[in-house]
């Protein structure tokens, strides 16, 4: 992952799963969990760009 990746997964998670993986299904689930709340989203986002 590059630093712009983390800083991203960090501040603005679906914004980072979305620059990664486009507009799909792992972009609306990591939407879903940060509008949920802020960690899960970023736990997330760390998880699919990760792999």
């Amino acid at each position: 992952m590059s630093l712009l990746t983390i800083i991203l997964s960090i501040l603005l998670p679906p914004l980072a799963v979305f620059l990664k993986h486009g507009l799909g299904t792992e972009f609306l689930i990591s939407l879903l969990l940060t509008l949920v709340g802020w960690l899960p989203g970023v736990i997330y986002a760390f998880y699919v760009n990760s792999k």
